[in-house]
């Protein structure tokens, strides 16, 4: 990897750039919600027309990269990011704000494929998992840094947030057209015969293999836990505490750094001691029991300290799952990053939809359901186990 560290570097810049964007939204959430008097519903249906729209454009995506070339795709979706940050930015109407958010699951559609291609691409099998984690930490840390940022620029202009993000958007885009070198492929040939004796194995059907079936319900149940949470959480706050966009910015930011440190620190430790499978089930008895807390607790520091400590569970969850399942898919990896995908974006899509309705009726809801599903998650943990191929 090391003749492609500056070409990593960009790629991943890419990526934390365009889920930066997504997150920035989050903090800005109540002052619009009062600007346009519209319901939590209607927020709840925004946040998820990205992911919707992101789930929908993915597949044609996907076969743009492999037709037209992974720097294009990417170019096209940086350019799109721009436009939809810069349309929300300037947007006073609710149909311009959908229309945002929809471009910028189209953006995150091309983007995503086209950097997963391309490291694929510049890495070898040996390597390329360190490289894909790479890719990962990107996206979580964009998406949680995000609203921390969202809320500080806020503080100066609502829509600031917007405008910075669509202008990082446009540098990075001009900055991929002069840096980045389309990359070379393995040959067609031997790829499409990889693809053909694949094909027969990695249909909708896999899905309910049981090494597989727990794991990816349970991306979807943390998916779906945290999208609710996050998606719902400046409205909560808001409502509920009072909080300003710098104090909902202070409280994501601050559970995100400790998330981060908690992975670096504890993480590989865990992993050694209890295991994938431990450290799942135990994140989601403490992310259950932190977020019904969220109900109850009273006080700014308190309320700070439980935030803080509840992204510890979320933070865990994500890369022990990403790590069984690399453990077990053998020459399906594949299949279970694209599965992996497809259920973190089911999950991102109803949790803010369910999450806004729920908020409609009463503001402590949407938790009282992530608790329940948290919950279900925890107890299904208790019935996972390694199958035969899992490695060590």
């Amino acid at each position: 990897m090391g003749k492609h560290k500056v070409t990593l570097f960009i790629l991943l810049t890419n990526l934390f750039i365009a889920f930066l964007g997504i997150g920035l939204v989050i903090p800005v959430l109540p002052t619009i919600m009062n600007e346009l008097g519209i319901t939590g519903a209607i927020v709840g249906y925004m946040v998820a027309a990205f992911s919707i729209t992101q789930l929908i454009v993915s597949p044609l995506a996907g076969r743009l990269v492999d037709q037209l070339g992974r720097k294009i795709i990417i170019v096209v979706g940086l350019f799109v990011f721009g436009i939809s940050e810069f349309l929300f930015g300037i947007g006073k109407t609710i149909e311009i704000l959908f229309l945002s958010r929809i471009l910028g699951g189209v953006s995150a559609a091309f983007i995503m494929p086209g950097v997963t291609a391309f490291i694929a691409d510049i890495t070898t099998t040996t390597i390329r998992p360190k490289a894909i984690g790479y890719m990962s930490a990107a996206i979580t840390t964009g998406f949680i840094i995000g609203p921390g940022i969202g809320g500080f620029l806020a503080e100066i202009n609502t829509r600031l947030p917007f405008y910075s993000a669509g202008v990082l958007g446009i540098v990075a885009a001009v900055s991929s057209i002069m840096l980045l070198k389309e990359p070379e492929r393995q040959n067609q040939e031997e790829i499409n015969e990889e693809v053909h004796e694949e094909s027969h194995k990695t249909g909708l059907s896999r899905i309910f293999v049981p090494k597989y079936f727990i794991a990816f319900v349970i991306i979807f149940v943390f998916s779906f836990g945290l999208a609710a949470f996050e998606s719902i959480f400046s409205l909560f706050a808001d409502h509920k505490f009072g909080f300003t966009s710098k104090d909902i910015a202070l409280m994501i930011t601050g559970g995100a750094l400790i998330g981060g440190i908690s992975q670096v620190l504890l993480f590989d430790r865990l992993t050694k001691w209890i295991g994938e499978i431990g450290i799942v089930r135990y994140s989601l008895i403490f992310s259950t029991i932190l977020t019904f807390l969220m109900t109850v607790v009273s006080g700014y520091w308190l309320i700070m300290a439980t935030t803080f400590v509840l992204f510890i569970g979320f933070d865990l969850m994500r890369p022990a799952v990403t790590s069984y399942l690399s453990k077990i898919a053998g020459n399906e990896q594949g299949f279970v990053g694209g599965m992996n995908s497809t259920f973190t974006s089911i999950g991102n899509i109803f949790g803010p939809i369910i999450g806004g309705a729920l908020f409609d009726i009463n503001l402590n809801y949407p938790y009282y359901l992530a608790t329940v599903v948290l919950a279900i998650g925890f107890v299904l943990t208790l019935f996972w186990r390694k199958p035969n191929s899992y490695q060590q």
